[in-house]
């Protein structure tokens, strides 16, 4: 009798432990929510991210600016009381006073001058909100390929627990009937929390994924948010010296940095310019004093200033000018060097991610499915023992979690491919990979 209650219970437990932990490899439910495609959250980021909006209004300060560079300095209004006797300085009929009004003329070379140099500021600005909005947008797509990957990774997640669930009946059932060892029901269940973990984490990347999108949206991190589309992959990625020739001509801080030297240059041309004098015209009225020849008279006044007497000044003004435009000129150079480093360290991981997924989809998946069925029908038929049933459905489920990762990772390569030339990249159609 006692030889009979032991196995009982131990089987009492086990189904008791299975019925508490497969539960926990149900997803929690969400709050439902309308899906959204890459492009409109793309779109959607585009218009409300707060960077995006933060170099937006820089970009209206510096086009603001622009519109009074040309402009001409305050008049300036002068009341001068002189001639007044100490005796009687309340008397001021005894006083000479005048009233002038004076402005200072800057010739419109100078004027121009600055104009171009205040556009070139704001086209600056306005190359730094497209460098904002590639990077943000290239977030964006990251975030949801990592979405489609924690989603295409939750339905491995189940068609594992399906199939783990079969062979845990399947233990259970040689176990009741005396032909294998209660060891074989407690592998199938620590495999079945194993699950459960990896079912956590799977929820904490989702929650992570969707947190990054939504402050990239400019939504509070917790709403709720689906993705629905595809990702093309693309139709060939180009040679190298193609996609320099991209970056060269889209990546805006290579485009930023040649402004930065057409700025130079002119700010150059405008120290040259300030040699040429500036002119201040005045004119005022006059009321002399009491018992004068003429109590009312009139004062016009032209100054000049003469900058060629401090021409070493405006020399070495227009050697830094010079200087700046070297700079500038070196750090394109050096830029461009990083750039092609980014263009080209993409492109071998995008290629290898490829490679990775080849490799995976048609040489270790086929293998490690055909392994996972040959040892669950050698098990149902006692011609194999559980602990290979179990290794070879773990290492299903590694293989395709790692094929998972390695096409998340071919997307998000080519997402950054494009960010570091600046472009999008020729895409197939009718290729799409769903998300959820």
């Amino acid at each position: 009798m006692k030889s009979i209650l032991v196995p009982a219970l131990l089987l009492a437990f086990s189904l008791a432990s299975a019925g508490q932990s497969e539960p926990s490899a149900i997803p929690a439910p969400v709050p439902m929510t309308l899906p959204l495609t890459v492009d409109q959250l793309v779109a959607e980021a585009l218009q409300a991210n707060p960077e995006i909006r933060a170099a937006v209004r820089r970009l209206s300060l510096a086009q603001l600016k622009t519109g009074t560079a040309r402009s001409l300095e305050d008049p300036m209004l002068m009341v001068r009381d002189w001639a007044t006797p100490l005796r009687k300085p309340w008397d001021l009929n005894q006083a000479q006073v005048m009233v002038s009004l004076q402005q200072t003329f800057v010739s419109r070379d100078k004027r121009d001058m600055r104009a171009r140099i205040s556009s070139d500021d704001a086209n600056t600005a306005s190359i730094d909100v497209e460098t904002v909005r590639q990077q943000v947008a290239a977030e964006v797509r990251k975030a949801c390929v990592d979405l489609a990957r924690n989603a295409g990774e939750m339905v491995l997640h189940d068609r594992q627990a399906a199939l783990l669930k079969e062979a845990y009946e399947a233990a259970l059932a040689q176990y009741s009937a005396a032909k294998v060892p209660q060891a074989d029901v407690l592998r199938a269940q620590m495999a079945i929390t194993r699950l459960g973990e990896h079912m956590i984490e799977l929820d904490q990347e989702r929650d992570d994924a969707r947190a990054r999108l939504n402050a990239l949206l400019g939504r509070r991190p917790g709403e709720p948010i689906d993705v629905a589309g595809g990702y093309a992959a693309p139709s060939a990625i180009p040679s190298i010296e193609e996609l320099e020739r991209l970056a060269i001509e889209n990546r805006p801080e290579l485009t930023s940095l040649r402004r930065q030297i057409t700025k130079s240059q002119d700010e150059g041309l405008l120290t040259r310019l300030a040699t040429k004098p500036d002119f201040t015209a005045a004119l005022g009225y006059m009321l002399m004093p009491t018992g004068s020849f003429a109590r009312s008279a009139y004062m016009a006044e032209l100054t000049i200033n003469l900058p060629r007497l401090n021409r070493d000044r405006h020399d070495g003004e227009a050697h830094q000018a010079d200087a700046a435009s070297d700079v500038a000129r070196a750090e394109l150079e050096a830029r461009t060097s990083s750039v092609f480093l980014e263009v080209r360290q993409a492109q071998i991981e995008v290629l290898a991610a490829q490679r990775r997924v080849r490799l995976y989809r048609e040489t270790l998946l086929p293998q490690a499915e055909a392994s996972f069925q040959a040892s669950t029908a050698a098990y149902r038929n006692n011609r194999g023992d559980f602990l290979s049933l179990i290794d070879s459905q773990n290492l299903l489920l590694d293989i395709e979690t790692a094929a998972y990762k390695a096409q998340a990772a071919a997307d998000a390569g080519v997402a950054m491919l494009e960010r570091t030339i600046g472009a999008p990249l020729a895409h197939e159609q009718g290729t799409e990979r769903k998300s959820k």
